[in-house]
């Protein structure tokens, strides 16, 4: 492909992002303007392809640590660093505007928790703490684990809904696999909870199990949305 420099300036990432809006860009292209130049032999947009390629997703490409996109041709640990800067603000500015919204839809739900824990690599435990109509107070971290599995009580998963006054909760992790399908321990962890929050005068009202998108299976997994709740 030509330099960046060398094509007509309706095809520049940068002209086309003044004149047409960030939203008329490719990942490549975004990924472009990020990395400025190219190598020999490859412009800016040729590198932006291959990472897409290699990795499948700009959502895949953001999973990586800064050492493992330094080792990427045409980067670096500077611009890995960056980049992944721009994929924390990214996630930043969703969780933002997603904050104050009602958390009584599962889709809603699974928005909100994709850029918390979406690009994941172990599994990370989430309560977000709700009032009667389902606006969410706060949501807390509760526990992280291997790639497979993580451990938490009912005691410390409802601990946060009782500090914050909430009238129930729901609770949140991820498959690092990609699919949301529940296990047996996920199952027998909702069952447990839904009990001990009975028991506390609150209510789990869902069970979020957030993965990736593919033909296979969605991108999320609700257990209120199944009728096990």
């Amino acid at each position: 492909m030509a330099s960046i420099p060398n094509l007509p300036s309706e095809q520049r990432p940068r002209e086309k992002l003044v004149n047409l809006g960030a939203a008329s860009l490719s990942d490549a292209e975004l990924l472009a303007i990020f990395l400025r130049t190219g190598v020999q032999g490859e412009s800016a947009i040729d590198i932006g392809k291959k990472l897409i390629i290699k990795h499948g997703s700009l959502a895949q490409l953001g999973r990586l640590e800064a050492k493992e996109i330094a080792q990427e041709k045409g980067l670096g640990l500077a611009k890995a660093s960056q980049l992944l800067a721009c994929f924390e603000l990214g996630a930043r500015v969703a969780k933002e505007s997603l904050q104050q919204t009602k958390m009584d839809d599962p889709h809603r739900v699974a928005q909100f928790l994709r850029p918390i824990i979406g690009n994941r690599r172990t599994e990370t435990l989430l309560v977000l703490v709700v009032d009667r109509k389902l606006n969410l107070i706060k949501y807390q971290e509760i526990s992280q684990g291997d790639v497979s599995s993580t451990i938490a009580h009912p005691r410390d998963i409802l601990r946060p809904v009782i500090i914050h006054q909430g009238e129930g909760l729901i609770l949140a992790h991820n498959h690092p696999s990609g699919d949301p399908t529940p296990s047996i321990a996920d199952r027998t962890i909702t069952e447990r909870v839904a009990d001990a929050a009975k028991l506390m005068n609150v209510r789990l009202f869902d069970h979020l199990i957030i993965g990736q998108n593919s033909d296979n299976h969605s991108d999320y997994y609700s257990f209120s949305e199944s009728g096990l709740l």
